[in-house]
């Protein structure tokens, strides 16, 4: 469904110069496939480039070089029309919940924006459909009334699940998505998208830096670093199965489930895993 073909992307160091600038490389000879239905995993270490990969997939940022096709269309030659007409079917979950959502307006109007955008529905019709999708993500119909302060911060994460499935997407790139919740509430969030999976056969792009949120909803694991895809491993593999030495670093990051276990850090601890 998705296709990266030799995607580059790079950044000018620095401030203003008679000099030509350096640049660093955040996407190089990027070559990725998502399979439609499931869930890809992207994971490495901070300012490896993975959430600008992610940008470039939702067209908020352009590639150097290379393509990005989805369901067959090289996204980078379509026309405004036609790419009005396919961001419907790529939507996104931000890290940050409290700024993806505007303060000033109760989750009734951040959800039915993009109903509005894309859908000719009358007041009622969207009423109720901003209904369904409240209880779709745990949440209740009179929570449509209530503004971002009067929720916490794992109810705000559903409300922005809501609006990114309120047009029953194909692919929804998740940026971060649980990395700014506890340990219980990111748990509850990754099973609700793992069921709204299932229930709206969506398939996900899961960017994050934490390799067992990742292993846990993914059907496979790319590792990122330094802009460039080091591994791509199966889901199912245990993890000792991966072996390059960023893969090893995100290993030996995990803590291990009993307290006194934590003393350990080679990866070899959690080879059984």
């Amino acid at each position: 469904m998705l296709e990266l073909k030799h995607v580059h992307k790079s950044y000018a160091l620095g401030g203003s110069s008679l000099f030509r600038k350096p640049m660093v490389k955040v996407a190089d000879d990027i070559c990725l496939t998502l399979e439609q239905g499931t869930c890809l995993g992207l994971v490495g270490e901070s300012g490896s480039g993975k959430s600008t990969l992610g940008k470039m997939i939702l067209g908020l940022e352009k590639p150097d070089a290379g393509e990005i096709w989805f369901e067959g269309s090289n996204m980078l030659a379509l026309s405004k029309s036609e790419r009005m007409r396919m961001r419907r079917q790529i939507q996104t979950v931000f890290q940050d919940c409290y700024s993806s959502l505007n303060p000033r307006w109760p989750a009734y109007e951040s959800i039915r924006e993009p109903l509005a955008n894309f859908e000719k529905l009358g007041a009622g019709e969207e009423k109720r459909a901003v209904q369904e999708l409240l209880v779709a993500v745990g949440l209740q119909p009179e929570d449509m009334t209530k503004y971002p302060h009067q929720f916490s911060g794992g109810q705000l994460q559903r409300i922005s699940i809501a609006r990114a499935i309120a047009l029953k997407p194909k692919l929804v790139v998740l940026d971060e998505a649980v990395s700014s919740l506890d340990v219980l509430i990111q748990h509850q969030i990754l099973q609700l998208l793992a069921e709204l999976k299932r229930q709206f056969k969506l398939s996900y792009l899961f960017i994050s830096h934490d390799l067992m949120a990742v292993r846990s909803i993914s059907d496979q694991v790319a590792v990122m670093s330094s802009g460039r895809i080091v591994e791509t491993v199966s889901a199912k593999e245990p993890l000792s199965s991966m072996k390059h030495p960023v893969s090893r670093q995100l290993l030996a990051s995990i803590l291990p489930t009993h307290p006194r276990e934590r003393r350990v850090s080679s990866p070899a601890a959690f080879s059984a895993v």
